[in-house]
């Protein structure tokens, strides 16, 4: 099975975090910040991902470091659940409707770290998540799985739903990408030979 177990502590966070790429979207999450709990809840459902997430991080200030740090914490699981990636499909896109938003998800298991951010979230905050944070925990993601994600809204405007669209549509984009595929299962997809 493709797992990892990653821990990751700062003068910010504390995060234990196990993924296992294979599962049934089984989840338990505690970050202290409930918005984001119910984004990595539906994120692993949908995906298919089972994914547990505990995180003490310094949330009387705000959630920016829990946000990008779980984000970070999460791409370096992907990275080394995924192995070598022979056998992966290694794209995977999706566009997914969400009562009135819409939004389109693309992603490249390529090696190389790439976000295209075009999220129109029309307001600062959902309860007391700061929406931007959305965007540096994508980041963090991006940038220690080495891949390339694009993420655009291409209607909405319910904040909420325009997150939780995004946080559905990737995770069902990445399971299309890190899935196996039986014909390629001995080859690198990639003419170079490595992603």
């Amino acid at each position: 099975m493709r797992t990892a177990e990653f821990k990751r502590t700062t003068a910010e966070t504390d995060i234990a975090l196990n993924l296992n790429l294979d599962g049934t979207g089984k989840s338990t999450i505690s970050t202290g910040c409930g918005f984001l709990d119910h984004m990595l809840t539906l994120f692993a459902k949908h995906g298919r991902f089972d994914l547990d997430v505990a995180c003490k991080g310094d949330t009387y200030v705000d959630y920016h470091h829990t946000a990008e740090d779980i984000g970070i914490t999460l791409g370096k699981a992907f990275k080394e659940a995924l192995g070598d990636k022979k056998g992966i499909i290694r794209y995977g896109s999706t566009i997914l409707p969400m009562d009135e938003a819409l939004i389109l998800s693309a992603v490249d298991i390529s090696g190389r770290d790439y976000l295209g951010y075009e999220l129109s979230i029309p307001t600062e905050k959902v309860g007391d998540f700061d929406t931007e944070l959305c965007e540096e925990f994508w980041l963090g993601f991006v940038r220690n799985a080495d891949v390339t994600l694009h993420i655009r809204s291409l209607a909405g405007t319910n904040s909420h739903h325009i997150i939780e669209g995004a946080f559905k549509s990737v995770a069902r984009s990445l399971k299309t990408a890190v899935k196996i595929d039986a014909d390629f299962a001995d080859e690198i997809p990639s003419t170079k030979g490595v992603l």
